[in-house]
């Protein structure tokens, strides 16, 4: 193990945070991040300050290693006979007064996305960015960590969590060391832009990300459908979109969406049943027959799920506990620390690969998993006082065991995750859903989650998945000139092109754009840039192919 020299960071700038050392293999300069200042635990209820300094800090029988990796620093944890809930590291540090401060999110993004001024309160899931009007400095963990992560800058410093919890109670890790985080740091290059320091960042952070092989692009029946479904829209929808897409070396994805699944009946005292994913209902029929009619059309099938909505087959003892605010649930969950559990996720995702579908849009896992939008973890992932059956692992080793069981399942299947947590789908999934749902309905919907979530999390764009915006909801509801901007930008940008199309709102214009964006969306895009991110959390002025496009999303 290497040993650094302890530094006392107190009034330093945020670029203290960082020395430059040698990578022993390439003999390449790099910047890695110093060790904290204060190392603290947070076991029932109670923080006990941890002595050090140095890479070894202990109370009782706790023991938390810093140790110097080939980037950055590696945390790992031992703490026998104790139960934890979060670790805090502190660098103790002052920021320029005007700095800006941007985070991510732990799942998907609301909306919410913006450089701003320094709050305490405020929580940087998994990464944070400091722009101080010249430089832009970045500090966070890779992805695949064991804890979920969250930065938090004030006047004090700044302060990394990680998070231990197994549900709403602590981990009891026993005798194991547990590898909780690998911490790293960068500074903006003399020719980036802030975007460009985030997008070369995010790289850092995703060693080994799992990328689709050709840009992909299609359909999806969400946004006009809203649920109401059939075989026979599945069809004529295909259909229509098909003839406008010709690149038959990179052929369009038809995703059916929610709707196609057998309902079971809900309401019961004992328990709330949801659908069974694993049978269609009537208005789909056999789910092969529909994904061998969507290849006939020219498109290649692909299929949403649902896969821990519990239903009427699961057992009562295989169902996460009832929590906090679940007093009359409307549906319950299986519990994925169960091991014939994940063994059913997995053969549901092999069903539909032996059906035919080549896509597998899997959703609403983190909500299943925790009660709680990601919008609503500001305080805490979930309520206090319940645990997984398993006790002996995290809340982020629950959900890459579950993770790692759908993508062994999925074999050579595309996974788009949706509602899934960012930084443990990186090197899962193909793809993710970056923002929450836009919209067929309400243009000012589409241009909040769909423009602020592109702008603000296309750096994680091809450095830790395909970053899906989400569709185009092109309906009669919406006019025609606002959802052509949001087309473009999508079509532009490189991030992954869906539209739901509305068959009455498809008329000979929108016929000639729709083909001549699946032709540019079939072949590689540059990635776009925000230029005026910095100050419109609904980015206007972009970088496009080379040119400064202006958009109107008023």
């Amino acid at each position: 193990m290497l040993r650094r020299r302890f530094l006392q960071l107190s009034g330093f700038s945020a670029a203290s945070l960082l020395l430059t050392r040698i990578n022993p293999v390439s003999g390449e300069p790099f910047q890695a991040i110093h060790i904290p200042s204060e190392v603290e635990v947070l076991s029932l209820g109670k923080w006990f300050r941890l002595t050090g300094p140095g890479d070894r800090w202990t109370y009782q029988q706790i023991v938390v290693l810093l140790e110097d990796s080939m980037d950055g620093v590696k945390v790992e944890l031992t703490a026998p006979g104790r139960e934890i809930e979060k670790l805090r590291l502190v660098w103790k540090l002052a920021f320029p007064s005007d700095s800006k401060y941007l985070g991510d999110h732990w799942e998907r993004s609301y909306g919410d996305l913006a450089w701003e001024s320094a709050s305490p309160k405020r929580k940087a899931p998994w990464y944070l960015l400091i722009h101080d009007g010249r430089d832009t400095h970045a500090f966070g963990v890779k992805t695949g960590a064991n804890s979920i992560c969250y930065w938090q800058a004030g006047p004090q410093g700044l302060e990394l969590f990680l998070d231990t919890h197994s549900g709403g109670s602590g981990v009891i890790p026993g005798d194991r060391t547990i590898h909780l985080a690998e911490i790293l740091g960068t500074k903006s290059l003399p020719s980036e832009t802030p975007f460009q320091t985030d997008a070369r960042f995010c790289k850092m952070m995703c060693n080994k990300p799992i990328l689709p092989k050709k840009p992909v692009y299609g359909i999806n029946d969400w946004y006009f459908a809203y649920g109401n479904n059939s075989k026979d829209l599945i069809l004529r929808h295909t259909s229509l979109m098909a003839t406008l897409a010709k690149d038959s070396s990179n052929p369009p994805f038809s995703v059916i969406d929610d709707g196609w699944s057998l309902k079971s009946a809900r309401g019961n005292d004992e328990c709330c049943w949801g659908d069974d994913y694993t049978r269609s209902n009537s208005k789909f029929g056999d789910m092969s027959v529909v994904a061998t009619e969507i290849k006939k059309l020219g498109m290649r099938p692909g299929l949403w799920t649902r896969p821990l909505l519990a239903n009427k087959n699961d057992k009562p003892t295989a169902l996460i506990p009832l929590r906090e605010k679940d007093k009359k649930p409307k549906d319950r969950y299986i519990d994925p620390t169960i091991p014939e559990n994940l063994q059913k996720i997995a053969d549901t995702i092999r069903l539909y690969k032996n059906w035919g579908y080549e896509l597998v849009k899997q959703d609403y896992s983190t909500y299943d998993l925790f009660g709680r939008w990601g919008f609503e973890m500001n305080e805490e992932l979930t309520s206090p006082g319940w645990h997984f059956n398993d006790r002996s692992k995290t809340n982020a080793e629950i959900i890459l065991e579950l993770y790692g069981a759908i993508r062994q399942a999925a074999g050579n299947m595309y996974l788009i995750g949706c509602n899934t947590m960012s930084h443990l789908s990186a090197g899962m999934f193909e793809l993710n859903r970056i923002g929450d749902d836009t919209s067929g309905k309400e243009w000012a919907r589409t241009v909040k989650m769909g423009v602020n979530t592109l702008g603000f999390r296309l750096p994680q764009h091809n450095t830790f998945y395909a970053a899906d915006g989400d569709c185009v909801g092109l309906t009669t509801n919406i006019p025609w000139k606002e959802n052509k901007q949001w087309l473009q930008l999508l079509t532009e940008s490189s991030a992954p092109l869906f539209i739901s199309a509305q068959p009455e709102a498809v008329g000979a214009e929108q016929k000639l754009v729709i083909k001549k964006s699946f032709e540019m969306a079939a072949g590689l895009q540059p990635l776009g840039e925000p230029l005026d991110w910095l100050n419109n959390p609904r980015p206007a002025l972009w970088k496009l192919n080379g040119r400064s496009v202006n958009f109107d999303w008023s």
